[in-house]
């Protein structure tokens, strides 16, 4: 730890978490700029993959993405031929978003980047240690959702 960082915060979980999650971000973001994309792209896509299409708010509730910023997520990723929109069938007034087929690609490129992030991220973690995180920040997350 710095030596310039005072004790009283360092022994602070909260305080060491919010950190970690600022250099996390910074890299993450970094990582897929570099890539011509955002994390947003990714957290769209992964939505779309695993739960197949669905309307913009569902999208943002999947994802935990706010409405205004999927609207603006989705038309970067339309922009690129990632997804395409369509008038909802049940109600006009909504489009239903569907993944392309490059988009799958872009999803696939995105996930392997995403591994390579995590490895750095997490480097001086043992693959136990990282379950063991993992499992920990998803109770934590759970908990506080719920709330």
């Amino acid at each position: 730890m710095d030596e310039q960082t005072p004790t009283a915060l360092t022994q602070l979980p909260s305080w060491l978490l919010t950190q970690s999650a600022a250099q996390a971000s910074r890299i993450v973001t970094e990582s897929f700029g570099a890539v011509g994309a955002r994390t947003y792209h990714f957290r769209l896509l992964a939505t779309l993959v695993e739960f197949g299409p669905a309307s913009q708010a569902a999208l943002g509730r999947h994802s935990s993405i706010d409405r205004s910023d999927v609207v603006a997520a989705l038309n970067e990723l339309e922009a690129d031929g990632y997804v395409e929109r369509s008038p909802d069938p049940a109600d006009a007034r909504r489009n239903i978003i569907t993944i392309t087929t490059a988009g799958k690609r872009q999803y696939k490129r995105l996930t392997n980047l995403a591994g390579k992030v995590q490895e750095e991220i997490f480097a001086p973690l043992s693959a136990t240690d990282r379950a063991r995180l993992t499992t920990i920040l998803a109770k934590l997350r759970t908990y506080h959702q719920g709330q």
